[in-house]
């Protein structure tokens, strides 16, 4: 992950626990719901998480894409398969 990727990701995190502490129960109610829509089913996570990789890059947030590069690594992502997640985004939101 890149300097400035790593840069957004903490900025991301803190601002999540930030708003944990403003509004928990909407984020608790967030977090549940991204942990249930993510978790394995006839999707793995990992393809689950490139899968928002995706739609984090063609909606241009990048708080979301730092979050779900991370997410797709930890989950055992290869370089291959986030290059291609990105060229995917890019055809489907120019």
């Amino acid at each position: 992950m890149s300097k400035q990727n790593k840069e957004y990701y903490k900025e991301t995190m803190q601002l999540m626990e930030e708003l944990g502490q403003a509004i928990p129960q909407t984020m608790a109610t967030y977090n549940r719901l991204h942990r249930v829509a993510t978790e394995d089913g006839a999707l793995s996570f990992k393809v689950k998480e490139l899968m928002a990789l995706g739609i984090a890059i063609t909606v241009r947030c990048d708080g979301c894409i730092a979050y779900h590069v991370q997410q797709s690594l930890s989950a055992g992502a290869t370089y291959e398969e986030i290059v291609e997640t990105i060229g995917v985004a890019i055809m489907m939101g120019g």
